[in-house]
Order: C-alpha cells, then structure tokens, then sequence
C-alpha cells in the first residue's frame, strides 16, 4: 500500500521559511515525479513544483518561482519543500504527490499518489 506523508507545515510570520518534507512509502519513486500542490481555503488545488528522477529536471509555479526549492534524497524516499520569503497568500494546505513514471505536466489528475496534507499559516 503506498503512503505519502507530509511533515514541516505549521505558522510562520511573513517573511520566514518553513521547509515541508514527504516521506514516501510501499512503491519506489526514485525514476518518477513527486510534486507538490497546495489548496488554499475556496479555490482549487495548484501546483507548486515538481522534481523528476534524481532531481535534473524541477519545475515551479511562477508564484513561488525564486522562493521555493523543491528538493529529493532518492535513498530516503522523500521529497523536500524549502519555502523561504513566506507570504500571507502562501496559506494553503499543502499536498505532496507522487507517481512512479515520468510527469511533464503540472495537472493534479497527472498524479496517482496523494498524500492527506500539511497546513501552512503565514501571517502578515
């Protein structure tokens, strides 16, 4: 059974850094995508960035383009979320996915695995 957990999240002033983690388990995504989404209160879930493999191709969302590192350790199975320059609109629970194959596209329904979420409070 495959298990994606996600861990780092909480309340930050704006301006600070929060560094979220995923720990995946029950299928080996070392060849494959992991992303993160996050889904603020009324809208849908977006993406935020994306690492393929060993981490050569990354992708980010133009909102937190220069802000945000997404980072992977292939031996652990884990992804990373460094956020820095935290803002008020980066509130959103936070969502880690996964798939075992190549993923190009920044579309939720790209992914089949799903972690439960993080919350992540900025305040101003």
């Amino acid at each position: 059974q495959v298990q994606l957990g996600e861990s780092g999240g909480g309340l930050a002033q704006a301006g600070t850094s929060l560094r979220l983690s995923c720990a995946a388990s029950g299928r080996n995504f070392t060849y494959g995508a992991m992303g993160w989404f996050r889904q603020a209160p009324g809208k849908e879930r977006e993406f935020v960035a994306r690492i393929v493999g060993g981490g050569a191709e990354v992708d980010y969302a133009d909102s937190v383009k220069g802000r945000f590192t997404i980072s992977r350790d292939n031996s652990k199975n884990t992804v990373y979320l460094q956020m820095n320059s935290l803002k008020p609109e980066d509130t959103a629970i936070y969502y880690c996915a996964a798939a075992t194959y190549y993923v190009h596209s920044s579309y939720v329904s790209a992914y089949p695995y799903w972690g439960q979420g993080t919350q992540v409070t900025v305040s101003s």
